[in-house]
């Protein structure tokens, strides 16, 4: 009667030891690779691998020519790493090719060859929103884009086109009527901008007080332009050219709010930005020259710091965050128009709303020990009462437009502590465009005809602003 019991015993032993086997095996194993993403963009180009457990890894550079090497231990070279390749786009400004391959047993070892000289940030993202636990790569030029000259460079290639015209034009009537046309490349609103650059130092355009005010009253006095090596364009003197941030929310990893169609938020409202910068770009208000600056225009991740930093270095007069909202359930409609408070929310949907929009940088995924102290400090300041005061009455210009065009969600301007809206020197408001939770609004938010409509509405809230409250002189370099 014993030797049963012992046999069972044994069997139970062996059982367990291949349980236990098989599970060393499994562990050796380590993570699966779900997933493998690339979004290039000029500020940076991310590499997402996405997994199902955490990673364990190491990189280092290699100079000459400059690379990433990026080991990832605890998996086996997998097709979906081998994707990445396919994934690279040859005018990616920053990566020239990427190589997988099987460095030792369960390490595989990606290569990435830089275009130019990145300060790379790899850094791990737990679990968050539809994502399970993510490597990521950040690839940081060394000497990044200047905002400024890159507004500044694109003036100049429409300088060039307009130089061209105006010399067959000019070729043109002189053969006709002996006579010459004017120079249309004159006409430059950057001109002082321009000749600040090239001469190192600030060049302050003549611009009219704000109603009420007096010159000495304004925060600083004009101070005339200074003349640089394009005398046609600094001898504009009269012009001060008024940029407007445009901030298209959500990008790359962080897909915003997605329809019941399958519509993602940061896709239609990049289209409006890019809609409604056209429409700036070709509008001047009370002889004033508008530029408008996007903070991104591309499917990538902007941090929420960033999008401010990037507005304050363009020394932007005005700052747009543009959304469509959502919510649990489809019938809420209507579009609303948010500014900042440091006070609390003016409603319990105003801070609802402001926790949606500040976890963006959760699911973006922020490298959280790369944040700059300081620069996180600043954020954090209270804003001046002028700004919410001035972001209120812009709010206000930008509702009463919009309301033209489809259903307002709330008839005034809510308030709440939005991470986004924190310039404490520059007007800001953040609008939802629609709900694109609710399926008609969500139909409505993909035509191009009713994006074109909500372009023209915000534009005309912007000069309305404008029409009362004209740009001061700056006051600070750029």
């Amino acid at each position: 009667m014993q030797l049963p019991a012992v046999l069972g015993r044994r069997s139970l032993l062996r059982a367990g030891s291949l349980v236990l086997l098989l599970g060393t095996q499994q562990i050796a194993r380590g993570a699966q690779v779900l997933a493998v993403r690339l979004w290039p963009a000029n500020d940076y180009t991310r590499v997402t691998v996405e997994s199902d457990g955490a990673l364990k890894t190491r990189h280092f550079m290699i100079d000459n020519p400059p690379r990433l090497v990026v080991d990832i231990e605890g998996i086996d070279l997998l097709p979906s790493l081998r994707e990445l390749v396919g994934k690279l786009s040859p005018d990616d400004p920053n990566i020239a090719g990427i190589r997988a391959a099987q460095n030792a047993p369960e390490v595989v070892r990606l290569v990435i060859d830089l275009k130019q000289p990145i300060a790379p940030q790899v850094f791990q993202l737990d679990p968050v929103a539809a994502y399970r636990y993510r490597l990521v790569m950040d690839l940081y030029p060394t000497n990044p884009p200047d905002p400024l000259e890159q507004l500044i460079a694109q003036r100049l290639r429409e300088l060039d086109a307009a130089s061209e015209r105006a010399a067959a034009l000019l070729g043109i009537e002189t053969a006709r009527t002996g006579s010459a046309v004017p120079d249309a490349s004159h006409d430059d609103p950057l001109g002082a901008l321009i000749a600040e650059r090239e001469n190192g130092r600030p060049a302050v355009a003549a611009a009219p007080p704000e109603a009420g005010k007096t010159a000495a009253a304004s925060s600083t006095p004009a101070r005339p332009a200074t003349a640089g090596k394009r005398p046609t364009t600094a001898a504009r003197q009269t012009d001060r050219l008024i940029i407007v941030a445009l901030d298209a929310g959500h990008g790359g990893e962080d897909p915003g709010a997605i329809g019941p169609g399958g519509t993602r938020e940061k896709d239609v409202v990049l289209a409006i930005a890019r809609r409604l910068r056209d429409r700036i770009n070709a509008t001047r208000v009370n002889g004033h020259a508008m530029r408008a600056y996007m903070t991104r225009d591309g499917d990538y991740f902007v941090p929420l710091r960033v999008r401010v930093d990037k507005a304050q270095r363009v020394q932007a007069d005005l700052f747009i965050s543009i959304h469509a909202d959502a919510f649990y359930t489809p019938r809420p409609q209507g579009a609303s128009v948010y500014a900042l408070s440091t006070r609390g929310a003016t409603s319990a949907a105003a801070q609802w709303m402001a926790n949606k929009e500040n976890d963006s940088d959760l699911v973006g995924g922020l490298n959280v020990r790369a944040q700059d102290a300081t620069v996180q400090r600043a954020l954090l300041d209270m804003s001046t009462t002028a700004q919410i005061k001035d972001s209120l009455q812009f709010g206000n210009a930008l509702l009463g437009e919009v309301g033209r065009v489809g259903r307002l969600h709330k008839p005034r301007v809510e308030q709440a502590n939005f991470a986004v809206l924190r310039a404490p020197d520059i007007p800001s408001v953040l609008v939802e465009t629609a709900f694109i939770s609710n399926p008609d609004e969500e139909k409505r938010l993909r035509n191009p005809a009713y994006q074109a409509e909500l372009a023209e509405a915000l534009l005309r809230g912007i000069v309305n602003y404008f029409s009362q409250n004209p740009p001061l002189a700056r006051s600070r370099q750029v």
